[in-house]
């Protein structure tokens, strides 16, 4: 039955299927970390309860992202092994290092501290918990850096040699780490990750405030969440630029295909919107803004920019795939631009809180960060092909010698158990945010009294006790 299909296309959609799903957790897990540190440390400084109620809620969904992410992650890993072997052998000597650096540096500084994050209440000091809770942001943010300059050297390889045996070699691991995509791709998807979880906290404090409920925590969430599409989500555009000029630089053809160009030329077009025909090697019905192309990507209207047909068909990456998936990225980007617009307007006008047409944009963004990220990856790794490898390796070299059916097989029994644990997963973190943070929960000391922030603005006595 599956006899007839392409063992290495199925090979590719599996492991698209589980690096999508696996994505969509480290895309929060990086900034809800980073924001968890934040809210402690406000916590500490003020003294103010709401803080620490609205960590306790957003500690728990942290708790479960970030193990449904340690899951999928390892499923991830294992298909190198059953499906990438060749590829796994070959390039092993370079990957390997980066990937094992990553645990040793990352995940168990992760997996030490967030037992205390998330059960050191009132068995460490203040202090102690609020390093925790910095310590495991900060192993986010490095287990970030070693995967994403592995992906990056797989874009921009450097630093290696081709040895007699046809393995690939580290003669410079400062190259090898430090490869000339890395900078721009970290910045930009740590910076999106701080988007995504501020559009999901921001959208679960517009539906609170929607429906009247903790409206407190929600200004609290909507809030601060409108601080980082202020301010954020135009950083994000500059880093985007920085990052196109530095794959037009070393992936030209992924930017051709991003642009839906086919012939090389000065003053270029935008193409805004159309339909690659990769047969045709045209763009049909394309609406286009004269010589906006040359200016966005050369920095001059009348600067030149290669087209597609500059690289035989078989070397050409799959264009819709690229074209699309660019455009549905930008465009959620300039949402959230506008977001910050319209969030700093309502704001000088005090209505931030009490407009509900805003309110519901919010709630319909809540997914947007997820979606752009997921965008930016087909853009990235669809753009790379034919290559897994960039200029190095093809992708239909680096398969297992594995027939269809069992691919086939395993990928349907993917489909089935992601649909089953992550819905699980999910359905708890609905549960979670439907209940919404408790003021019972909020942390307490001995005998009650709650504990004394770490800079305390004002302090009263109470029967011998500060509150």
């Amino acid at each position: 039955m599956f006899d007839t299909l392409d063992p290495v296309l199925l090979a590719r959609i599996q492991f698209a299927f589980t690096i999508s799903f696996h994505i969509i957790f480290p895309a929060f897990t990086i900034g809800l970390a980073s924001w968890l540190a934040v809210l402690e440390w406000r916590w500490l400084k003020t003294g103010n309860a709401i803080y620490a109620e609205i960590y306790r809620m957003w500690v728990k969904i942290f708790a479960v992202a970030f193990g449904m992410g340690v899951v999928s992650g390892i499923v991830m890993s294992f298909q190198f092994g059953t499906n990438w072997s060749v590829f796994a052998d070959k390039s092993g000597n370079v990957l390997g290092p980066l990937l094992g650096y990553e645990v040793l540096t990352a995940f168990f500084l992760e997996a030490s501290f967030l037992g205390v994050m998330l059960f050191g209440w009132n068995r460490v000091s203040p202090r102690m918990h609020f390093a925790a809770t910095v310590i495991v942001a900060c192993g986010t943010l490095i287990s970030a850096f070693w995967i994403l300059s592995a992906n990056s050297w797989m874009q921009t390889p450097q630093g290696f040699r081709l040895g007699d045996d046809g393995l690939l070699y580290p003669t410079d691991w400062l190259a090898v780490v430090f490869n000339p995509s890395f900078p721009y791709r970290f910045a930009h998807m740590i910076v999106a990750t701080y988007l995504t979880t501020a559009f999901v906290v921001g959208g679960i404090g517009a539906f609170y405030l929607w429906r009247r409920k903790h409206e407190k925590h929600a200004r609290v969430m909507l809030g601060m969440a409108m601080i980082m599409a202020v301010f954020v989500a135009p950083t994000q555009l500059l880093l985007g630029d920085l990052h196109g000029l530095n794959t037009l630089k070393h992936q030209p053809a992924k930017v051709a295909a991003m642009e839906g160009l086919w012939e090389t030329q000065r003053g270029a077009p935008l193409v805004l919107f159309g339909w690659p025909d990769q047969e045709a090697q045209t763009t049909r019905y394309a609406i286009e803004i004269p010589k906006l192309s040359s200016l966005i990507l050369t920095h001059d209207l009348e600067g030149e920019v290669k087209g597609l047909k500059e690289w035989p068909r078989d070397e050409q990456p799959p264009v819709a795939w690229v074209f699309w998936s660019f455009r549905v990225m930008v465009g959620i980007g300039m949402l959230m631009i506008l977001t910050g617009v319209m969030a700093l307007v309502l704001h000088l006008r005090k209505r931030l809180f009490s407009t509900p047409w805003f309110q519901y944009w919010c709630m319909a963004l809540t997914p947007s960060g997820f979606i752009a990220v997921l965008a930016g990856w087909f853009v990235t790794e669809i753009g790379r092909q034919p290559y897994i490898i960039y200029g190095v390796m093809r992708t239909a070299e680096a398969a297992s010698p594995v027939g269809s059916q069992p691919i086939a097989l395993s990928l349907a029994a993917f489909v089935v158990t992601y649909g089953v644990v992550f819905g699980a997963g999910v359905y708890y973190i609905a549960r979670l945010i439907a209940k919404g943070p408790a003021a019972e929960e909020t942390v307490y000391g001995d005998h009650g009294v709650p504990k004394p922030p770490l800079v305390a603005p004002r302090l009263t006595k109470k029967g011998g006790r500060h509150v």
